[in-house]
């Protein structure tokens, strides 16, 4: 081979080499989405050091809560992938707990609290996917049914395990500060991650929610896929019920009040996007570690609930409002409002 016909490929080899791992890198941050997360739990982190050091201390009951708060959370994020939500997981974690402390047999009632999530996922999915409901709408009637269900079963008051050992025992530390909680909070996070990211399954979620037409017309089986995830989402808020009923020995109809705004602002600060496609399981750890000890800090600090609450939506906003989505969208707005002002302006 001539010289003349060796140039060619000695230039790109030498561009390809000048725009090398930096290149890369900023490849790889533009497609990561959980910046925001990161960014706020730095925050969250250093005031905590300077304002309630123990935090840090008790680990048991930071680590409980980030379970409790991250295992809502990682079945919602494999729903708002889809461009999905299902706002009925707080209720499903209460009717789950109060089906388990309901039978007497410990075993027989877990596993009847498992499938009370999976039938909770497909009642959901069943009206978003045949009936044609919209998701907010149609998880949102059974948050408030569930709520009722979870009240009547009860008899609007807690319902106390038969085996309170086992809720006692349950409670006990495994190693060091690691709880059974925490136990199963990793190990769900490591089943979502592996799911999403390492089967076809999963992976397809991802373009069910960035483009649900090119989705239908590559073949992707959309409708068993939204099934999937809600099943998911239901599975892992009874799992939550379960967690939280063995710890407390008993099952309150109100439990799970306040894990449903902190769990979807641990998805969506953690860089799930609201309209599918973008997110990662990652990410929501890191929304769930962020809020997880901003609570524990505020009530160590003794902010009442209903404060705490207006700290997550303010936070929950902010996440919202900073998505590069919404920010790339408002700043072109401004743009073409100047342009039009502009022209305008300008004399004939």
């Amino acid at each position: 081979m001539s010289t003349a016909e060796k140039q060619p490929q000695t230039t790109m080899h030498l561009g390809a080499a000048r725009g090398g791992w930096f290149d890369q890198l900023k490849v790889t941050l533009a497609r990561r989405t959980e910046g925001r997360g990161l960014a706020l739990l730095s925050v969250v982190i250093v005031a905590a050091a300077i304002l309630e050091p123990v935090v840090f201390t008790s680990y048991q009951v930071t680590l409980g809560r980030v379970a409790l708060i991250g295992l809502v959370a990682l079945g919602l994020t494999a729903v708002i992938l889809m461009g999905e939500l299902d706002l009925s997981v707080a209720s499903t974690l209460a009717v789950s707990g109060v089906v388990m402390a309901s039978i007497p047999d410990l075993w027989l009632g877990i596993l009847a609290a498992l499938a009370t999530g999976l039938i909770i996922g497909a009642i959901n999915a069943f009206f978003v996917v045949v009936v044609g409901i919209n998701s907010f709408i149609a998880t949102l009637g059974m948050l408030f049914a569930l709520r009722g269900l979870a009240f009547v079963l009860s008899d609007e008051k807690p319902v106390r395990l038969t085996d309170i050992d086992a809720g006692i025992a349950f409670g006990a530390p495994l190693l060091g500060p690691i709880t059974p909680r925490v136990l199963l909070f990793v190990l769900a996070f490591v089943a979502l991650q592996i799911f999403l990211t390492r089967v076809k399954a999963g992976r397809e979620f991802y373009a069910v929610g960035g483009n649900r037409q090119a989705a239908v017309d590559a073949g992707i089986p959309v409708r068993r896929r939204i099934l999937t995830g809600f099943l998911i989402s239901g599975f892992v808020a009874s799992l939550a019920g379960i967690i939280n009923t063995l710890e407390r020995t008993a099952a309150d109809p109100t439990a799970g009040s306040t894990v449903l705004l902190a769990s979807f602002a641990a998805a969506i600060i953690g860089g799930v996007v609201l309209n599918g496609g973008r997110g990662s399981v990652l990410g929501t750890l890191i929304g769930a570690f962020s809020l997880g000890i901003l609570q524990i800090a505020l009530t160590l600090s003794g902010v009442q609930v209903d404060i705490q609450d207006i700290f997550i939506g303010v936070i929950l906003l902010l996440a919202v409002i900073t998505d590069p989505t919404n920010l790339r969208a408002a700043l072109a707005g401004v743009r073409s409002s100047l342009r039009s002002r502009e022209r305008a302006q300008t004399p004939v």
